[in-house]
């Protein structure tokens, strides 16, 4: 039987990085054609080859990651600010621009971005820079999921933290003495969550099912974050 995104085209940017892996691999076990894309984005005309390699799409996972630069800010370098912000900022802009066009003519479309939780609360201290372009992906999922959300676009994010991936959370840092006696104490849940709990979340983010949740920050952080 096919599942749930049969028929459906779904792009999964940077599946390389951070949550691309393990939501591509949930949306073919659902039936989806996935595109899984591996090119960072980093200029206008790599968002044009990918959209043109693509061909229609009917979903959109805007996968982004960086290195957090940990530094105070009195040492905080214009290269790393600026290279958060052109690894995660700029491309969730340019995909959503590129694919607006089409789906406002259609009147329907789905965008999930993977974001963090880290500037809902503020992050740790040295983390000022991955805190502003994180707090900017949300804004402007916030602002053009309601310009968005009179096509039939729904443009959500998930604002996660304490998921297991490899970017930021793997393996062998959650099985450290340090992380068990220093971090894991501060969540509420008193845990880091599998990659498979937040693919489950986009999985119904972008569902025909969710047509009333439109530029929702969505905090995903096992109660480190209770509301945006």
């Amino acid at each position: 039987m096919p599942g749930r995104y049969g028929g459906k085209r779904v792009l999964v940017t940077c599946v390389d990085k951070y949550m691309g892996r393990p939501i591509a691999d949930a949306f073919a076990a659902e039936g989806a054609q996935v595109i899984a894309d591996g090119d960072p984005l980093l200029s206008n005309e790599a968002v044009d080859a990918l959209m043109a390699r693509a061909g229609e799409i009917d979903i959109v996972i805007a996968n982004f990651a960086e290195d957090p630069f940990r530094t105070r800010i009195g040492q905080v370098r214009d290269q790393d600010w600026y290279a958060l912000f052109e690894a995660m900022v700029h491309p969730l802009m340019r995909v959503v621009r590129a694919v607006a066009p089409a789906w406002i003519e259609r009147k329907r479309g789905k965008v999930v971005a993977v974001t963090s939780a880290a500037p809902l609360k503020g992050g740790l201290p040295g983390t000022s820079g991955y805190c502003a372009a994180r707090g900017a992906q949300n804004a402007f999922v916030r602002s053009v999921g309601l310009e968005l959300a009179p096509h039939n676009i729904q443009v959500n994010a998930i604002a996660q933290n304490y998921i297991r991936n490899e970017r930021y959370f793997p393996d062998e840092l959650i099985e450290s003495d340090v992380f068990r006696q220093k971090v894991l104490p501060t969540i509420p849940t008193g845990k880091v969550a599998d990659a498979e709990e937040t693919a489950e979340l986009a999985l119904y983010l972008a569902s025909d099912k969710c047509t009333h949740m439109v530029g929702q920050v969505i905090p995903w952080a096992g109660g480190w974050v209770t509301s945006t």
